[in-house]
């Protein structure tokens, strides 16, 4: 399996520290707002390889942090006149309501910054006794310049980042590169050494990853936006602190753009996620950002996920038969194909397209064909529970065909029944009806030895 190494730029094959353990550390939510579109596409991408890891039989323990405190948290908690608490708690229940929306699978670990305080302090402690760190009026700053291996993940030699950097009213470094492990905060902060404060976010991060999983952990994700600065600050705390390589494979993956600018609720351009479920189900979200490779930008419109909807109704239609579970897909050309595909970097296009091929021959009662599309579909993610009508969405139904055929329904059963009777008659007029009036509002009819059964589209 091979992996594209940020800190390298090289494609390299991967190889576990421990046998075929696993750890991986994915940098989790600010937990403030709604998550949006650009959350989705990071979060997806690594369940993704969650899913394939563990596929492949390693054994992962997969570290995704929630950072709960923050200045946009504390921001938020004051306009609203709420704690910071209060604010991050009823976020963090949104973010997972969300997750969970997109069939993404739970992290094996999630720690809150708030919970991980004591790591955070302990660093901090180390950093300065190695004088890699210091003190100033209760914030205490990293000493960049101390890290020679500095601005190596982002490819900025320290000169570069130097000539842009500039010291902010109020602050007290060192120098101006130098960044803050420890904010001085005296009225939302916490205990410590150095008077009342609260940690700078790229410690908290440096902190839980130590605590969950070690000093030095095979794969750590992000979005490619935390590259610099956060992802930069974490490896040279984390080395000056333990002193040992922290990561062995940086992922990142790509933007979601918006006419060609990345989405972000700083640029008030993001569409969130809640809001996209109205109109587009999981798996079409899953197979829009899964259609493009993971290092690629996105590039977001109506037209995209309109495709994306087809081809995810494409693999979820598919002629369903019993999971054979005795099968073994393991020898198959499909298996082989889709393994080839995702070992390449999770080359997951490649892999879709094993998929719809798969979904084709389904339909033509190939033996075990759903049996391996369901199974590969499934690694990626994908459901395949046909989408069930809600009473809201039979109370429309029902609404619907009486308005059009002019008389009061009251089930769908006496709709069904008319319909047989009308099919049974050559009343194709009838038949017609009742069809469009539910094809018209997303319903569809499927006749099968067992009775007619009524599907979302």
């Amino acid at each position: 399996m091979k992996l594209f190494n940020s800190y390298t730029n090289t494609v390299e094959e991967f190889t576990p520290i421990d046998g075929n353990k696993v750890k991986m550390y994915v940098c989790g939510p600010t937990v403030y707002d709604y998550a949006h579109l650009g959350h989705a596409r990071c979060y997806i991408t690594w369940d993704v390889l969650y899913r394939y890891l563990k596929f492949r039989g390693y054994d992962v323990t997969y570290c995704r942090n929630v950072t709960d405190v923050d200045d946009k948290i504390l921001k938020k908690a004051e306009t609203e006149g709420k704690t910071p608490t209060e604010v991050s708690q009823y976020w963090y229940k949104q973010f997972t309501n969300s997750m969970k929306a997109l069939n993404t699978l739970t992290p094996d670990i999630e720690p809150f910054a708030t919970k991980t305080l004591g790591e955070m302090i302990a660093i901090t402690k180390d950093l300065i006794a190695n004088d890699y760190a210091y003190e100033s009026n209760g914030d205490v700053y990293f000493r960049v310049k101390k890290f020679s291996k500095y601005g190596q993940l982002s490819k900025q030699p320290i000169d570069q980042l130097e000539s842009g950097a500039r010291i902010e009213v109020g602050d007290l470094k060192e120098d101006p590169l130098d960044f803050a492990l420890w904010k001085k905060d005296e009225k939302f902060g916490y205990n410590s050494p150095w008077g009342v404060g609260r940690p700078g976010w790229h410690i908290e991060c440096s902190a839980m990853s130590r605590k969950y999983l070690g000093k030095t952990i095979d794969i750590h994700a992000g979005g490619a936006d935390l590259i610099f600065p956060h992802h930069e600050n974490e490896i040279a705390q984390s080395e000056c602190a333990n002193g040992c390589k922290f990561v062995n494979y940086w992922l990142h993956n790509g933007f979601v753009t918006i006419n060609k600018e990345k989405m972000s609720k700083s640029l008030g351009n993001f569409l969130t996620i809640d809001d996209m479920l109205k109109n587009y189900d999981a798996n079409t979200l899953r197979l829009f950002i899964l259609t493009n490779h993971y290092r690629m930008p996105v590039e977001f419109s109506d037209e995209a996920l309109t495709s994306a909807k087809a081809g995810a109704k494409r693999l979820t239609n598919a002629k369903q038969t019993p999971i054979n579970e005795e099968f073994d897909i393991t020898s198959t050309d499909e298996y082989k194909a889709f393994v080839e595909a995702m070992d390449e970097d999770l080359n997951t296009s490649k892999a879709l397209a094993i998929l719809f091929d798969l979904a084709t021959r389904a339909n033509k009662d190939e033996e075990n064909a759903y049996t391996i599309l369901y199974k590969l579909g499934t690694t990626l993610g994908f459901t395949f529970e046909k989408a069930s009508l809600s009473e809201d969405d039979l109370a429309n139904a029902i609404s619907k065909v009486s308005e059009r055929l002019g008389q009061e329904f009251n089930s769908m059963d006496e709709i069904l029944e008319l319909r047989k009777q009308a099919r049974a008659e050559k009343n194709w007029e009838i038949a017609d009806k009742i069809r469009i009036s539910l094809d018209e509002i997303g319903i569809v009819l499927k006749d099968t030895p067992e009775g007619t059964k009524i599907e979302l589209k």
